[in-house]
């Protein structure tokens, strides 16, 4: 592994234009595109294309075209995953989906994020901070999951959310930027 790799997968901040960097998303735009290409028949292909895109797969992993991610090699999904059309992972950190999670269509999750200083921005840096879902979560279409949030298990994150903070186990979250708006 090479220093910006490691560098990024620390959270430091790092050149995602980094040479080995570049060659690790051209790969997996290759993947994605024959995913994105497949058709809903070919469920052979696409598993193959899980093992070779993911970290770790668990069973019955449903996508619908198109999915985009960076890496793909940051992500673990559980056991019962489902993620509608038009999901986006942006997994410069790493992202663990848990059982029985459930995404909605154009839900977004975010582990990039870029200084906030102009003047360091100008030099190409970013960083990232990992996500977790845990298990029995469902998150409804159109929203987003800022860089180092965590879902508590069980919960429910309203449809054009916007993500903020961790989310406690057990709780339904909506709004920009999501706050609780009941216990389950």
């Amino acid at each position: 592994m090479n220093k910006e790799k490691a560098k990024m997968l620390a959270g430091e901040l790092y050149n995602a234009n980094d040479p080995e960097l570049l060659a690790e998303r051209s790969h997996t735009r290759d993947l994605l595109a024959r995913l994105n290409q497949s058709r809903p028949q070919d469920q052979n292909l696409r598993a193959e294309i899980y093992g070779a895109l993911f970290a770790a797969v668990g069973c019955s992993l449903v996508i619908e075209p198109p999915f985009y991610c960076d890496y793909g090699k940051n992500i673990t999904l559980g056991d019962r995953v489902f993620l509608n059309f038009n999901c986006v992972i942006l997994d410069p950190a790493r992202v663990e989906i848990g059982d029985d999670v459930f995404f909605g269509p154009g839900v977004q999750l975010y582990t990039a994020t870029h200084p906030l200083d102009y003047r360091l921005r100008r030099t190409g840096v970013e960083s990232a901070h990992p996500i977790t879902i845990n298990s029995d979560v469902w998150i409804g279409g159109g929203a987003i999951i800022c860089p180092g949030v965590s879902i508590g298990a069980g919960s429910v994150i309203g449809a054009g959310s916007v993500v903020t903070k961790d989310v406690a186990p057990g709780v339904v979250v909506a709004g920009n930027p999501a706050r609780v708006i009941r216990s389950l």
